[in-house]
Order: C-alpha cells, then sequence, then structure tokens
C-alpha cells in the first residue's frame, strides 16, 4: 500500500524482530584467521598487517574504523595474531575482540610502527602484504622501518572476504529483511506535502524500532530528484504524480543491507511506467546472467543488453544506465567484486550482490529497483523479491 496511514500507527506496529541470526562463532572467526594465513602464503608474503575497519572486524570482530591512531593486527606464521593499540583503549579492545591474540600498545608520544617494524624482526619477516585499506602514511612511515619487502593483500582479504558463509548469509538475510519491512512502512506514511526529510526520520526510527540501530544510511527522493542517483541537496515535498525513490539500508552485527524502490506517488507518466518496465526486465536479466564459473562482468553485460534493445545508452550515455549494475556488499556496503565492464572476476557460490540498474532520463525522472542475492551451486538467489509493480512496491 502506498499512502493511507500514518508514522504514529506504524511505528506502533514495529516490534523488535524475533528472528534473529547468530553472530559469527569462535570457530568461524579461527577458521577465517588460518585461511588469511593460507592466502598470504600464497601471495608470497609471510606476515598480513590489517587495518582498522571492516577487514578487521572481520578477522577478529573488533568493530573500529580506522582514525589517525594506528589500530591493526598482525599475522605472523606459526603465531598468535598480536594486535596493535594505543595503551589508553586495550580495555575497550579487550571487550570488543573476539579471538585469541597478544595485544601490543603504545603511548601516545611513542611511534605504533616501531612496534610493527620490531616484531617482523622477531618473526624474521621478509614479505609483509599490506591491507589496502591502510593509509598511504602508515605503509610508506613502515617502508622507511622496516627491510621487509611490501606487496598488496588484496587477494588475501577479498579472497577470505568475497565468499560468504552460512552464519554471514543469514546476518544478511536478517538485516534485508528488516529493511524492506521498513520499506513498506515508509510507503505507508506518504502523503501529499510530507517533506523528504520526515520520510528519513522515519525510516531511521523503524529501523531502531526493528533492533537494528537505526538506518546506516537513507536517500529520499521526490520527482526529479530521483534522475539523480543519488539524488539532490535540498528537502522537498511529495506532489501529486510523483516517482518516489528510497534507498536505504542498516547494519546486523556489521553486516549491511541496500535496498531501493521505486514507485507511483498518484498518475505517473505512460514515459514512467514504460521505463520501469524496462528497469525491471533489466534487473531480471542481470539475475538470470548469474553463473557459478562466469566473470562479474558477464552479470553487467546482460542487464545493459536489454536497455540497448529498448534503445537506450550504449554504454553510459543517458537516457541509460550511468553506473555498474552492482557492487558486492558484506561487511563493507561497497566491496569487491563488481558487476561492471572488465571486471573478470569469477563468481562462486556464496558471493554477494546488489542488482541495481539504474534508468536515467536527464532532467525528469531516474528509475532504481535495488534488490540483492547470494551466488549459488546453479546459479542466483534472492535476498529479497523484487517489486512487482511501479503501483505496487510491497506484497
Amino acid at each position: 500500500m502506498i499512502g493511507g496511514s500514518t508514522a504514529e500507527t506504524e511505528l506502533e506496529r514495529l516490534r523488535p524482530w524475533a528472528d534473529r541470526a547468530a553472530p559469527i562463532a569462535a570457530a568461524e572467526r579461527d577458521a577465517r584467521i588460518a585461511r588469511a594465513a593460507a592466502l598470504t602464503a600464497d601471495a608470497g608474503a609471510d606476515a598480513l598487517l590489517v587495518n582498522a575497519g571492516a577487514s578487521l572486524r572481520y578477522f577478529t570482530g573488533v568493530p573500529w574504523g580506522q582514525s589517525e591512531r594506528l589500530v591493526a593486527m598482525l599475522l605472523l606464521p606459526g603465531r598468535r595474531p598480536i594486535i596493535i593499540c594505543p595503551h589508553f583503549e586495550i580495555g575497550t579492545l579487550e571487550a570488543d575482540l573476539a579471538i585469541a591474540a597478544d595485544i601490543r600498545s603504545w603511548q601516545e608520544d611513542e611511534n605504533p610502527i616501531r612496534l610493527v617494524a620490531d616484531a617482523l624482526a622477531e618473526a624474521g619477516v621478509g614479505t609483509l602484504a599490506l591491507d589496502p585499506e591502510l593509509p598511504f602514511h602508515f605503509a610508506e612511515r613502515l617502508r622507511g622501518a622496516t627491510p621487509a619487502r611490501l606487496l598488496d593483500a588484496t587477494s588475501v582479504i577479498s579472497g577470505c572476504r568475497m565468499v560468504k558463509s552460512a552464519a554471514e548469509l543469514a546476518l544478511m538475510q536478517q538485516a534485508k529483511s528488516m529493511t524492506l519491512a521498513v520499506q513498506a512502512a515508509a510507503a505507508r506514511i506518504l502523503r501529499p506535502g510530507i517533506r523528504a526529510s520526515e520520510v528519513t526520520r522515519f525510516i531511521d526510527e523503524a529501523h531502531r524500532r526493528l533492533g537494528a540501530g537505526g538506518s546506516s544510511f537513507c536517500i529520499v527522493q521526490f520527482g526529479e530528484a530521483t534522475a539523480y542517483p543519488h539524488g539532490l541537496p535540498g528537502d522537498r515535498a511529495l506532489e501529486e504524480g510523483q516517482l518516489v525513490l528510497v534507498d536505504t539500508g542498516c547494519t546486523i552485527e556489521g553486516y549491511h543491507s541496500d535496498i531501493t524502490r521505486t514507485y507511483a506517488f498518484g498518475a505517473v507518466s505512460q514515459e514512467a511506467r514504460d521505463i520501469w518496465a524496462i528497469e525491471k526486465e533489466a534487473q531480471q536479466a542481470a539475475f538470470d546472467a548469474v553463473r557459478p564459473g562466469e566473470p562479474c562482468e558477464s552479470v553487467d553485460a546482460a542487464a545493459r543488453a536489454v536497455l540497448v534493445r529498448a534503445g537506450l545508452g550504449p554504454d553510459y550515455r543517458l537516457p541509460g544506465l550511468p553506473h555498474r549494475t552492482g557492487h558486492g556488499i558484506g561487511l563493507s556496503i561497497h566491496e569487491p567484486a563488481y558487476l561492471v565492464r572488465g571486471d573478470r572476476t569469477v563468481l562462486q557460490p556464496g558471493m554477494c550482490f546488489s542488482n541495481e540498474p539504474m534508468i536515467v532520463v536527464p532532467g525528469r525522472f531516474g528509475i532504481r529497483l535495488e534488490d540483492h542475492f547470494h551466488v549459488t551451486d546453479t546459479g542466483a538467489r534472492w535476498f529479497t523479491q523484487p517489486q512487482a509493480a511501479i503501483d505496487r512496491p510491497f506484497p
């Protein structure tokens, strides 16, 4: 249903999510560490340095973002992982840490790179694989502090994180199911004159009512603003006969949802309906193209072929699709691999992607339908069922 309710009514209906997925178990984290060690050796390195951020959370459970202070995990052969952190953060670190590890700390007037260099020397490390998210200034300081050769650890970290386990899929399913429920509730509160900011606030509170801790992001656009993939500044009021685009998500144990719906508020033009139908066909074509062993770029090509047959594009020309068809998702909302021309990463069971081949008609409107899927042994499986019709965004 679109419209006909109020924010107060919809929030009152929402309750904490009953079917909660289990957090990542200790045994799974141990297996991640073991796989990282094996992939590090395969990459020709003796050790791995993982910076604060999504990858550190993946391996250790520590949910800290990167900052000007070095916080990192050093994985050395045959030893327990070493966590480098500021001394004053040890208490918080120990509360968050989900693996057995040694902690080496530094005071505010000390050089944390020295701790890394000393550990490398003690272990006789000749080659160190660096997290690609490690800031340049840390990498350069490390280069000057150790004789060890430095190389890119992308193959190690992506080799671990790209393929999701059953436990990860369950956490992502919960996040996406929650966001779909919030999306449906948001559609019901729409009315002429409601401002985008009011819808955004409602979506954040609705996620909180379900137990998600609020929205991780939210884009609400009406009318012409839908023609811009990430919207326009300002706080527009909804009018009859406009398209509504809502793109939002949340996180559960750090795992992301990211769902977009585009639908009609009242009567919209036949052109908008026709473009919506093409968008729907392109999204389905991308889904149908998913096969283990095929390159990621083949999925993007399938979606674009639908647009070209309809006289849109080609390539990134407008009216048409101005960006990639989809992105990997997990502990980062955008992560490798990508459904885009040139990404020849081979699709494997357990990989997770957005499917959002947006169509933009410049200066007028845009249609984005975004749902996510994971690769199976035989093809793809939706986390959330796609939108059925421009006037019926939810079952």
